[in-house]
Parts: structure tokens; C-alpha cells; sequence
């Protein structure tokens, strides 16, 4: 298993930062992996909602069907997906609200027999990659 995390304070509350991070037609603009969405974004995002996204882990594409687990308007995301080689992806977004600004947690888990093959890497790829997304994210919002 590797496990990510990233961090950061955005200077915008936490319903404009939401509005960003699940406006689906300009996911690419912020999140480093994403390279598209097969079937478009996800119509109607709900607890049991599936969507499918197209990615790239370590300069590799990626399809992963993901699972809605946890949704909680302006406060938390949680996908899970199945990938290619039997790899499973986890993402939680939490926002906090601080004031006029909200703190961003990316965490991100990645579990299968390849990635024991390659953990140390994907881990240092895939936070590099959770720290450039909140700085995009910040960008558009603040």
C-alpha cells in the first residue's frame, strides 16, 4: 500500500473552493492527473454514484472507475476506484472552513500487488502531484 497527502490553505470560503473541485468541465485546470472523463463528469454527484476518469499515474494512463463513498457538501469527497493491473484508488478531499479561507486536505491511498512493486515511487510522484493540484486549485478560486 502507499499512502499520500497534501495540504493547504486557500484565501476562498469553502463553498467557492467546493464549487471549483467538483465543476467537472474544469477538473483538468487544476488536477495534475486528470487527463479527461470517457463518459463526462459525473451528472449527479451522490453517496453510491459511479463516473469513470481517465488519468495518469507516473506518466502512465490510467482508466479508473470510481465510487462515491463519502459526500458531504463543502466539507468532504471520498472516491474509491479500481484501476488497471487490480489497483485500487482512494481520494479524500476535506475542507475546513478558517475564516475567509479554507484549509484543503488531499489524501490518497493506493493498494494492489503492483504497487508494492513501486510504492516509493508512486508515493513521491503522486504527492508531487497532490501538492501542484492544490496550488492550481488555489489559482482559480483565489
Amino acid at each position: 500500500m502507499a499512502e499520500v497527502s497534501a495540504e493547504a490553505r486557500i484565501q476562498a470560503p469553502a463553498e467557492r473552493v467546493w464549487a471549483q473541485l467538483t465543476d467537472w468541465t474544469s477538473y483538468r485546470e487544476w488536477n495534475t492527473t486528470h487527463t479527461g472523463f470517457p463518459q463526462g463528469g459525473p451528472e449527479n454527484l451522490a453517496a453510491g454514484g459511479t463516473f469513470r476518469e481517465n488519468m495518469k499515474l507516473m506518466g502512465f494512463p490510467a482508466e479508473v472507475d470510481w465510487t462515491v463513498e463519502e459526500l458531504e457538501p463543502a466539507r468532504v469527497l471520498a472516491i474509491r476506484g479500481k484501476g488497471p493491473m487490480a489497483v485500487t484508488v482512494a481520494t479524500r478531499y476535506t475542507l475546513t472552513p478558517d475564516g475567509d479561507a479554507t484549509t484543503v486536505r488531499i489524501d490518497g491511498e493506493f493498494t494492489g500487488a503492483a504497487v508494492s512493486l513501486m510504492a516509493g515511487k508512486l508515493k513521491d510522484s503522486a504527492t508531487a502531484a497532490l501538492h501542484e493540484s492544490l496550488r492550481r486549485l488555489s489559482g482559480l478560486v483565489a
